[in-house]
């Protein structure tokens, strides 16, 4: 984050204005006492306008360089189990590691909203330094734009996140095979229903918060114990349905999950039952999904349920063949009857606005 020199003292209190975005004093010690403060960044390194390091870094960690971006536009800003700034941090830490990276720094820009409180940007960006240290990574560069007032909600977060990939790791969604079996690393739709909630429109009182979290040490668990995992992916938006229907079309299985499998708090399911929402569809932001053989499931499981993000661990399914009268990209849910539906990709978001 580029600043010419340090200036100080912009205050606890008071609202973003257009002067912060001007380039000149104002901009500079929003910088200076926001953001450099909370992220730990060098005044003097921060002076320039890219970060640098040392290719023997990633050299010594891998043989490829994984490179992912995100944006986030939740409302509210804040929420049961977060906020704005531990989603932008954990969806982009979260992005790399179901790839197999392990993730190294992140770069953060920032719209701001002329009116947004000053205190609000510095819980948000608490948030995100602290989401950060407990991830073990840094957020080393960034920018900041300020718009008038009305042109964005209060405030906008963009994300990047480079990170290295071990060699011989090829994780991917097409890697899914006849045979394989289906976890998730605990219950579904938490986030979805929290930002729901929050939002007040229903004046229902719940107790659900977002389950946000950096899974970057779950899933170095889960390949330490099992380095053959096929596939992973974070189940964001969309949720638990769309991670299955393109694990389904880009592997050319069939993928079939038991609804008396799927970990599902009690309060979800009833608010889901209540406005006739389908938690598979809700999105998450601490779970993730992933495919490995079978005979390595139960080292799996065992790997997740050592790890406080994996508790609620469970195999949900499997992967097999395409019938003859099926299609490439099916997901079909059997339920405690026995009988099945199809699980197909979502259509449009159940809730906007939710990351």
């Amino acid at each position: 984050m580029n600043t010419a020199g340090r200036i100080t003292g912009i205050g606890q209190g008071g609202h973003i204005t257009l002067a912060h975005g001007g380039g000149g004093t104002a901009m500079r010690a929003l910088i200076d006492d926001v953001f450099l403060q909370a992220f730990g960044n060098d005044p003097a390194v921060a002076q320039e306008d890219q970060a640098r390091f040392p290719l023997s870094r990633f050299t010594a960690e891998g043989d490829r360089l994984a490179f992912t971006t995100d944006a986030f536009v939740v409302e509210p800003l804040e929420f049961p189990g977060g906020d704005i700034g531990t989603l932008a941090v954990c969806g982009t830490v979260n992005d790399l590691a179901v790839g197999g990276a392990r993730p190294v720094a992140l770069s953060a820009a920032f719209i701001l909203a002329e009116g947004l409180e000053l205190a609000t940007l510095r819980r948000v960006v608490a948030s995100m330094a602290a989401c950060a240290r407990a991830a073990g990574v840094r957020i080393v560069t960034g920018d900041t734009k300020v718009v008038p007032r009305g042109a964005c909600d209060g405030l906008f977060i963009t994300t990047t996140g480079i990170g290295t990939l071990p060699a011989g790791c090829d994780i991917s969604i097409a890697g899914g095979r006849v045979g394989d079996v289906v976890i998730v690393n605990g219950t579904l739709g938490d986030h979805g229903a929290a930002i729901l909630c929050a939002r007040g429109d229903l004046a229902l009182d719940t107790a659900i918060e977002s389950d946000c979290a950096a899974l970057n040490g779950l899933t170095q668990a889960l390949l330490d114990a099992v380095p053959d995992v096929r596939a992973m992916r974070d189940a964001t938006r969309g949720g638990v349905a769309g991670v299955l229907t393109e694990l389904a079309e880009a592997s050319g299985v069939t993928v079939r999950i038991e609804e008396d499998r799927l970990p599902i708090r009690p309060d979800v399911a009833g608010l889901c039952e209540l406005l006739g929402l389908d938690p598979l569809y809700l999105a998450n932001e601490g779970k993730l999904v992933a495919v490995v053989p079978a005979e390595a499931a139960e080292r799996a499981l065992a790997a997740m349920h050592a790890h406080p993000l994996g508790r609620n661990a469970a195999v949900i399914g499997t992967l097999a063949e395409i019938p003859a009268s099926g299609r490439r990209g099916d997901v079909r849910l059997v339920n405690r009857l026995g009988g099945q539906r199809v699980v197909t990709m979502p259509m449009g978001e159940q809730l906007p606005r939710i990351c």
